[in-house]
């Protein structure tokens, strides 16, 4: 038995574990590492392994794997919610960039023809590295990253058509004519994909989910998506393609989450492989030899993308924080350049030279990566900071917001995305004034026909929450993913209205303690809540009585905001109200009918001795009454203001209700 290949696997996994250790100890990512261990371990190195034709296959079933999940975890409605992005900003991204190269390329005497090649090379961004590091990172729900993955989702359906293209520029081939087959035969496959998830794949699992065998889930999964990938490429398509639309038909059903978690596993393993097999190819003497113009290449292909591609951005509207961000994220060359570049030397459009240069230029692209998305927050701020506002507000219509809305005691919502959205219907429900402030010029339009009330432009710009009459606003709601733009927009807030209330979503609990800092008077962290929630639900299925259920909900939020709390008055500047009423809440409630206050006056005591809470004020139809008379006598539909504690609150509720 043939046991080599064995061997191979296991010194690259062993090599891998030791070097990535060592970086993840000098807080470098482990892609890095991967692609030191190819390097190393590669034969024209250490020489550890010779044939590396077995950890390519296994490599390219890692690129199969990753676009799989990043279909499962995007979906089909999402993708239509940003197609301007993937269908104008791809296409602008990956024609500009193609344009540019092949220019440089021609001026520096290549035939038109290979320079137009290199523009294919250099146009295609790492969907792989630019996802795992913002999903690490939690920015895959930002207008940065929503922008960054349209782009990428272009670039990886024009692989096929680029692949086509390459005998055409060689001299060979039908060209024009291969491209409108293999269009037609990928537009018959996505239209299958669309009938698939809404009829064959939730049926398929439902019969797979019957059986209660995990192993048949998990084999379900895999023939899905490798299926899928092998008819795609049986006409023509690639593989990883086949495989992303596996996903999207998988995301739209009920199964996708237990799906995901079931194949995460297999996606990280093989993702690995694929790092170190491009290490591999890489030649050490060809950096011996040619070090300047490696460094030179570098630089110029960082650049040119990061420029292009926030240019892209600029145009289509985001504002320059936006735009800078998701052009840093996408300067380096992709994965299936790669499998481009094979092809290319194959037809003689790269010679062995040329082709060794371009994968030490890619691999250092790549490497570089984890520091371009570091650095693109400063760099985008330090822009901001020297351009004219209506420079970086974003180029378009949009940004014209015409004259400073006429709000007061409004509500401030920053952001539209899930969050956001709930927070705004409910507001126009109730009528209570609110503006919102979003980034991406779409929704915007699309609301402003509605006639919503909505700014276009970046919150943490002053013009911008001026617009939004903070001044004159009651509260500002910063509902957005971007962990360092709620920072600064808090702050800001702050600054230009110290009596503002001020409330942030976050993702973690980590990130509440710097808001706290910053001035942010409630912060509401998605990582507790969902717990409190997953709670609820667990206790209903075993049919706990509500009021328990809510005593249990009331203690875990009791003993996980205390932290909350010791933070927010840690940071306060002056004690003020706030600070007396520590630990208090102010609550309203309404009087419904045969609720036990119906009838009963302040004097009577009922709702200070049952509850402890203490009436400060109440609304009876447009009248409002502070600090009330203890003769006065509640009716239905009275709506009364309440300071009490949590525990009291709760209780005093009861007492509005009938029964």
């Amino acid at each position: 038995m043939d046991f080599h290949a064995l061997r191979d696997i296991v010194v690259l996994f062993g090599l891998a574990l030791f070097t990535v250790v060592v970086l993840r100890k000098l807080r470098l990512p482990s892609i890095i590492g991967f692609l030191i261990t190819g390097f190393l371990a590669g034969p024209y190195a250490l020489g550890f392994i010779r044939n590396t034709h077995q950890v390519e296959q296994m490599a390219e079933y890692g690129v199969v794997l990753l676009l799989f999940t990043i279909g499962m975890e995007f979906s089909l409605k999402e993708l239509m919610r940003i197609r301007h992005m993937v269908l104008i900003g791809g296409g602008l991204q990956l024609v500009l960039t193609i344009v540019a190269v092949a220019v440089i390329g021609s001026l520096d005497h290549f035939p038109l023809s290979q320079a137009i090649f290199f523009g294919f090379l250099v146009a295609l961004s790492s969907t792989a590295i630019v996802m795992k590091l913002m999903m690490d990172a939690g920015e895959m729900d930002t207008p940065q990253g929503k922008a960054a993955l349209g782009i990428l989702i272009f670039q990886d359906l024009c692989i096929v058509p680029l692949m086509l293209f390459t005998p055409f520029l060689a001299g060979g081939g039908e060209g024009l004519a291969d491209i409108a087959v293999v269009s037609a035969k990928a537009g018959a496959v996505v239209l299958g994909a669309h009938y698939g998830s809404r009829f064959v794949v939730p049926w398929l699992f439902e019969q797979v989910v019957k059986t209660r065998s995990r192993e048949l889930f998990v084999l379900s999964i895999i023939f899905i998506g490798m299926g899928t990938a092998w008819l795609t490429a049986q006409v023509g398509l690639s593989l990883a393609l086949g495989a992303f639309i596996a996903g999207l038909a998988i995301s739209e059903s009920e199964y996708s989450h237990q799906a995901l978690s079931d194949i995460m596993p297999f996606r990280e393993a093989f993702m690995s492989l694929f790092f170190i097999s491009v290490g591999m190819l890489l030649k050490p003497v060809i950096l011996l030899k040619f070090p300047l113009l490696l460094i030179g290449l570098v630089v110029s292909i960082i650049l040119i993308k990061a420029v292009l591609t926030t240019a892209v951005g600029f145009a289509l509207g985001l504002p320059m924080r936006i735009a800078v961000i998701a052009g840093l994220s996408l300067a380096q060359i992709g994965e299936f350049s790669f499998v481009l570049s094979r092809s290319g030397l194959s037809y003689g459009l790269l010679t062995r030279e040329t082709y060794q240069l371009f994968l030490g230029a890619s691999i250092a692209t790549m490497a570089l990566t984890p520091l371009c998305l570091k650095i693109s927050g400063p760099v985008a701020d330090f822009l901001i900071g020297v351009l004219p506002h209506h420079w970086t507000r974003g180029r378009s219509s949009l940004a014209q917001n015409g004259d400073k809305v006429a709000l007061r005691d409004h509500v401030i919502v920053v952001g539209y995305g899930v969050n956001g959205k709930n927070l705004a219907g409910v507001l126009k429900n109730l009528e209570i004034p609110r503006v919102i402030i979003e980034t991406n010029p779409f929704t915007v339009r699309s609301l402003r026909n509605q006639g919503e009330s909505i700014i276009f432009g970046d919150a943490s710009k002053p013009e911008i929450l001026e617009h939004a009459a903070i001044g004159d606003a009651r509260i500002v709601v910063i509902a957005i993913s971007d962990a360092a733009a709620s920072r600064r927009i808090a702050a800001l807030v702050r600054q230009m209205n110290p009596s503002i209330h001020v409330i942030v979503r976050t993702r973690y609990l980590l990130e509440m303690e710097p808001l706290f800092k910053l001035g942010a008077n409630e912060v509401i962290p998605e990582e507790f809540e969902t717990s409190v929630e997953i709670l609820s639900r667990v206790l209903k299925r075993f049919l706990i009585p509500q009021d328990v259920i809510e005593e249990c909900i009331a203690d875990v939020r009791r003993d996980g905001y205390d932290m909350l709390r010791s933070a927010s008055k840690r940071h306060s500047h002056a004690v003020g109200i706030a600070g007396f009423l520590s630990g208090a809440e102010i609550g309203s409630f309404r009087v419904r009918k045969n609720a036990p206050l119906e009838g009963e006056s302040l004097r009577g005591g009922l709702l200070r001795t049952q509850s402890g809470a203490t009436v400060v004020a109440i609304k009876r139809g447009d009248q409002i009454t502070a600090n009330p008379d203890p003769i006065w006598e509640f009716q239905t539909d009275d709506i009364a203001l309440l300071l009490a504690t949590p525990e009291q609150m709760r209780v005093a509720a009861r007492l509005f209700e009938p029964g």
